[in-house]
């Protein structure tokens, strides 16, 4: 028996095993600052391999320093992280996976404490090794510390980091790069106006808060080739009224589909606290399903935790593939459970595994 969840997906060069997939998941976890992944990102994206993902991406892994989330994050600004990274993707490959980097900034939402089982609270001071943040305008993510707003050649850097760091990526094994554009990080804050009140040509209307977006998917695109898929991830809506809208996703990811993306993974929220989010299984679903409408390829998000939903969610045509994240990190081995629950022969159980195949 065959199902739509286990069919091959193809991007350019690139064909993942099936279409459940690793959705990022930030470790904090790099003690010592440097932005170099340790054996535990290794084990932890390792196992996921193992357990039958079709595509494993990394935590959201800075572009700079400053765009770290935490000082525990990952990196991709220098040839130490580079040669960390391909300790992973080396394994990853082994294992049957296709390998994603997300490239990320965190903008004001940067330079927080890493609060492991619980959500991040409050910014570090310069004596804890704390740093300013940059964003689009002078407004600070509520309860954190003011950011500078990032002048033009500020974003010009910005856009160099990423494609850097694309580049780099490439050089570490990795198959594919994502470019994070959600959770109310950096390119999220200049897409919403509910964070953007500049009055340059990257404020005001829409094309404008796109443009640094824009401008980073035709560098990377131009930066890592023809066969190198890229996908951008977004928040699908703030969740807020006046800010940014599942209709402004859906315009903005034809927008970088034209100027070299390849697909788009719709999750939303994180811009501001408190906002009203409709939380329940598969909640994000219609977000993604609402984007592919407009001709742009899609996977979906948010709590996706059973074999059947997960495939009712390809079958239906609602998206392209699901990614996972808490359900992945619960059970590693998901992909192999659910072929199995669905009747599907794979044959990519590994073989120091396959007397635990189910008959």
């Amino acid at each position: 028996m065959t199902a739509a969840l286990f069919s091959p997906f193809a991007v350019r060069g690139v064909t993942t095993r099936n279409r459940i997939w690793v959705s990022p998941l930030c470790q904090y976890s790099v003690d010592k600052r440097d932005g170099v992944p340790i054996d535990w990102h290794l084990v932890h994206l390792g196992s996921m391999a193992i357990g039958g993902a079709g595509l494993v991406m990394s935590e959201a892994t800075a572009v700079l320093p400053e765009g770290r989330i935490s000082a525990q994050d990952t990196g991709i600004w220098n040839d130490e992280q580079v040669a960390g990274w391909r300790r992973v993707t080396d394994f990853l490959h082994g294992q049957g996976a296709v390998a994603g980097m997300q490239l990320a900034h965190a903008g004001r939402k940067a330079s927080v404490h890493p609060e492991l089982g619980g959500p991040l609270s409050g910014s570090l001071g310069m004596e804890e090794g704390g740093w300013t943040t940059v964003a689009p305008s002078a407004v600070p993510f509520p309860g954190y510390a003011a950011p500078r707003a990032l002048d033009a050649a500020g974003i010009d850097a910005v856009v160099a980091a990423f494609t850097a760091g694309a580049r780099r990526a490439l050089e570490a094994g990795f198959d594919l790069v994502e470019l994070h554009a959600a959770h109310g990080y950096l390119l999220h804050q200049f897409l919403s106006p509910l964070s953007n009140e500049r009055t340059d040509g990257y404020g005001g209307s829409l094309e404008n808060r796109a443009r640094i977006l824009l401008r980073i998917v035709r560098a990377v695109r131009a930066e890592v080739g023809d066969d190198v898929p890229i996908f951008v991830r977004f928040s699908g809506t703030d969740w807020v009224e006046g800010g940014w809208t599942v209709e402004d996703t859906a315009t903005v990811a034809g927008w970088a589909r034209d100027a070299g993306a390849d697909l788009v993974d719709v999750s939303s929220g994180g811009l501001v606290p408190g906002a009203d989010i409709p939380v329940g299984p598969g909640y994000q679903v219609p977000l993604a399903e609402h984007v592919r409408g407009a001709g742009v390829a899609v996977n979906a998000v948010g709590l996706i935790t059973e074999p059947q939903q997960a495939a009712d969610i390809i079958d239906s045509g609602r998206a392209d593939a699901v990614m996972m994240g808490r359900q992945l990190m619960r059970e590693p081995h998901f992909p192999l459970r659910a072929a199995h629950e669905l009747g599907v022969d794979v044959d990519y159980w590994p073989p120091q595994y396959r007397r635990a195949r189910w008959r």
